[in-house]
């Protein structure tokens, strides 16, 4: 599941690292509610991280265009995961007695790249089974600053009225040959009231608010399996929705850009998955009777984010190019950065 998260990374940030350990769904060999809570634990900080990154980078002023006038940007938003989140604490899940595992704790999808045992011990039709699997590391090595990154490819227009109405989008594309896909939409609206504080607008000071909504889908194909976890046309689906409002200011001399904002962050993810899933667990017994299997029913879950957010940033012009960098104060503190191209 890693590698295909990380190639939507690369499709949006040009980043070729990816790395492969697709064995997260081997996590439905235990009891569905224990399944469930180490799912949980394993993605949070990448889905809290998506939220909080898609819901930064949206502007490097609070001056508006003029009507038509517009601006391209391409950028990154890193939302830096807690050091406390790297790594969850196997017992504080209060998982059953059914499940054990030798180590204390596991790695999250944003920790070490380290694989967790467990062994599951389960009795089914009378009959006592076991099985093993193992929750996959994290990426820490692949991720800059131990930051999830999320894409910024954004459309600014000027509209009457001091508007200005923002889109970002990322058409649906196929990621390799097995079903996985992702597409992402973005809009935002910005409103300049620096004429509603009287005499400041005489003054290089632009105030504005601003509302933003961001939709990412990522699908990804989970491979065909005969054993342990048997699998068939099964499939991973992420949905990702973030929003955001904030009041931003800004000081906007010749060739320097001094911008801010405070404001409310806040989204949800959600992970289904799909097709056939059976376990097979061992009995212990001669052939052929050393295996038993039983229909999975894989979870649905969501993942929630929110929170009061704070930004400061700096934007150098060089005529029609803006260079702009940011960082935002947020449970999961954010940088972002990027150019643009600015036309009136």
């Amino acid at each position: 599941m890693k590698k295909y998260i990380l190639i939507l990374i690369s499709v949006f940030a040009l980043n070729n690292t990816v790395k492969a350990q697709d064995d997260f769904q081997n996590i439905l060999l235990a009891e569905s509610a224990d399944a469930n809570k180490l799912l949980q634990a394993y993605f949070a900080p990448a889905m809290e991280g998506f939220i909080y990154g898609m819901n930064n980078g949206w502007y490097h002023t609070a001056k508006v265009h003029k009507v038509l006038g517009f601006d391209v940007t391409v950028g990154l938003s890193a939302a830096i995961v807690p050091s406390e989140k790297e790594v969850f604490s196997i017992a504080a899940l209060g998982l059953s007695n059914s499940i054990s595992s030798t180590s204390p704790t596991a790695s999250t999808f944003a920790g070490p790249n380290s694989t967790t045992s467990f062994t599951v011990t389960r009795n089914i039709n009378n009959q006592n089974v076991t099985t093993n699997f193992t929750t996959p590391g994290g990426v820490t090595s692949d991720l800059p600053l131990n930051a999830v990154p999320a894409p910024v490819a954004q459309l600014n227009v000027g509209l009457p009225f001091k508007l200005e109405a923002m889109v970002r989008f990322f058409p649906e594309t196929y990621l390799g040959n097995d079903g996985g896909k992702a597409k992402m939409l973005g809009l935002g609206l910005k409103k300049e009231i620096t004429n509603w504080f009287g005499p400041i607008n005489k003054l290089p000071l632009h105030v504005s608010l601003l509302a933003a909504y961001t939709s990412m889908d990522v699908s990804y194909g989970i491979p065909n399996s005969t054993s342990g976890l048997i699998t068939n046309n099964a499939l991973a689906a992420f949905e990702l929705k973030a929003y955001t409002f904030q009041a931003i200011g800004s000081l906007n001399f010749p060739f320097i850009n001094i911008y801010g904002g405070i404001g409310y962050s806040s989204g949800e993810s959600n992970l289904k998955m799909t097709g056939s899933y059976t376990a097979e667990y061992d009995t212990g017994l001669p052939a052929p009777n050393d295996k038993v299997t039983q229909t999975v029913t894989p979870p649905n879950m969501s993942f929630n984010a929110s929170g009061v957010k704070t930004t400061i940033g700096a934007r150098f012009s060089l005529w029609f190019l803006k260079i702009f960098a940011d960082y935002t104060i947020q449970e999961y503190n954010t940088v972002s950065a990027g150019i643009a191209l600015s036309i009136r």
